[in-house]
């Protein structure tokens, strides 16, 4: 088919005839328009037209838009493959042309969409393009979550059918989805998966998750759905007590008790709207640290999503400068809580071994005083039996 609309997420375009030659004074426009929250990549897998300085005579043309007066992407004839091409917007335009004489054997290439989609609601559900029908093919989707600072996102996925993985690595070489713990693909690797078992829970260190989707050309399932929820702390301190408030929306399916400052007696009041902790800093374990000559008071924070498959209790520092009456709050990540635990344990261990030494030293006192007991009878018997004599 020479040209036409193209509205699916991936698709193939190549000149009139091919692999055969394709005809003289060809006219083709293939405009490419794929969803809104999409950007259009464009791969060459073969390409031959007849070549000449300028591309004036027979060339494929690329248009950043849905009309040539767009901005121009580029201008290709010869044997040599053009590059990758990646619009700024979910539109593409591409143009064939070629003149009355001298032909080759055309060109072959396909598109595939870029689903970009940010969202930063506190809470939120997103699926794979087409959920519950059949994705398509050669996409590559991402949805970035970005939430205000303070925040921590948890992601669980609620269905997971993709295509299964390589018989031979055992590894998702084919169609996956993967988590990043940042808004990059440079960031920490949280998994990917592949087939029908459902990942686990995630928890975010900081307020900023990646999911990428891709997928290749070849076999295509339902896809996925996933859910997100973040969790802010708003605080603030007078000089004799923390205020700590979460809204409602971003907790829907917690108990009050699951939310609490410093142990599990120190529970949150739910309002109309939020759940609130207010604790004058005698109670709750809460206490005073000298920084740089001022003393702050700390506590933490805890908020437990636990279920019966897993434990999943999330930390945070809060802290009060109550000269100033400022109050701060900080996640407090899985490798904090690690280290703060190794720093605990040397001196745990110390208390053990005075014990043990105290218990060797009382052992070896008792033993001591039991020979000089016995080598006082001894003695006592000898010089009975001497006068005897």
């Amino acid at each position: 088919m020479c040209g036409g609309v193209l509205t699916g997420l991936s698709g193939v375009i190549s000149s009139p005839g091919y692999p055969q030659e394709y005809s003289n004074n060809a006219d083709c426009s293939w405009a490419i328009h794929v969803s809104n929250i999409s950007v259009v990549s464009l791969v060459f897998l073969d390409f031959q037209l007849e070549n000449n300085e300028g591309c004036n005579f027979d060339f494929v043309a690329l248009f950043d838009g849905p009309t040539v007066t767009h901005k121009h992407l580029g201008k290709y004839c010869g044997a040599e493959q053009p590059p990758k091409i990646v619009t700024t917007s979910n539109q593409l335009l591409v143009i064939f042309k070629s003149d009355f004489n001298i032909g080759g054997r055309g060109f072959k290439a396909y598109y595939y969409s870029e689903c970009q989609q940010v969202l930063s609601g506190v809470s939120g559900n997103f699926s794979s393009p087409h959920f519950p029908k059949i994705y398509p093919n050669n996409i590559n989707c991402h949805w970035g979550i970005s939430l205000s600072p303070g925040y921590r996102i948890k992601l669980y996925f609620t269905v997971m059918d993709l295509e299964e993985k390589n018989s031979l690595s055992d590894e998702c070489d084919y169609d996956y989805v993967a988590v990043y713990d940042g808004e990059s693909q440079t960031d920490t690797l949280l998994g990917r998966w592949c087939g029908i078992d459902l990942p686990p829970s995630l928890v975010s260190k900081g307020n900023k998750l990646l999911v990428v989707l891709s997928t290749d050309r070849n076999e295509a399932h339902k896809g996925f759905t996933a859910s997100y929820l973040g969790v802010p702390v708003n605080i603030s301190c007078t000089r004799s007590e923390f205020s700590i408030l979460i809204p409602q929306q971003s907790l829907p399916q917690l108990e009050r008790e699951n939310i609490y400052l410093g142990n599990p007696s120190c529970t949150a009041q739910l309002t109309a709207t939020a759940y609130k902790i207010q604790a004058q800093f005698v109670n709750c374990g809460t206490a005073g640290q000298k920084r740089r000559n001022i003393t702050v008071m700390v506590n933490k924070l805890y908020i437990d999503f636990s279920d019966e498959k897993q434990k999943n209790i999330q930390e945070y520092s809060v802290q009060c400068d109550a000269q100033r009456k400022v109050a701060s709050v900080s996640i407090i990540s899985a490798e904090e809580r690690h280290l703060e635990e190794q720093a605990q344990k040397p001196e745990g261990d110390t208390g053990n071994t005075q014990k043990h030494n105290s218990g060797s030293h009382d052992l070896s006192d008792i033993v001591f005083i039991s020979i000089c007991v016995l080598a006082v009878i001894l003695m006592v018997i000898a010089i009975v039996w001497l006068v005897l004599l």
